[in-house]
């Protein structure tokens, strides 16, 4: 029997406030150990935006792990070698994203930034819950790819496709 390998990604926005740390906890579950993901910032906020913490919550992830961190972690020496790098940036709203270097596969998933949603509280909350749902649809296609079967230039083809089909669709 041979050992399924685990495939490690990180999901990387300007602030690692609430997109990419959502990611990194739908990935975490719905990659059902076939993954394992992280997340960071180019220019890290330095805390979890309160209504992420809230929803994760209360969908049942794990939160007390959960940090803004540098994007710089990741390029050290001893953090674990990336397969997939995604960007979840929303470029429409004026964000400077970062770029990975290195030879993970990568992907620009954007998605509108929830933190900069205008409203009443439960509107605001509302923007968290509808970007949540949309990092579910994209990971769960994601998740569910035949990787082993699959060539480096489909696989690429897919995982981009993943983020543009999702994009024009929301």
């Amino acid at each position: 029997m041979t050992e399924e390998k685990t495939y490690n990604v990180l999901f990387l926005c300007t602030g690692n406030s609430a997109r990419s740390i959502m990611a990194e906890c739908v990935m975490n579950r719905l990659g059902g150990g076939r993954f394992a993901a992280w997340s960071a910032g180019s220019h890290p906020a330095g805390e979890v935006h309160p209504y992420a913490l809230d929803l994760l919550a209360a969908v049942g992830h794990p939160t007390d792990a959960l940090r803004s961190k540098s994007w710089d972690e990741f390029a050290r020496a001893e953090a674990p070698a990336m397969d997939f790098v995604f960007t979840v940036c929303d470029n429409a709203a004026g964000e400077v994203c970062p770029v990975w270097p290195g030879q993970p596969m990568t992907a620009h998933w954007p998605l509108p930034d929830p933190a900069a949603a205008e409203g009443t509280e439960a509107v605001r909350r509302a923007a968290f819950a509808e970007v949540y749902a949309m990092l579910g649809r994209r990971i769960g296609i994601f998740v569910a790819l035949p990787m082993a079967s699959l060539d480096r230039l489909t696989l690429q083809r897919r995982v981009r496709e993943i983020g543009s089909d999702l994009s024009e669709s929301a």
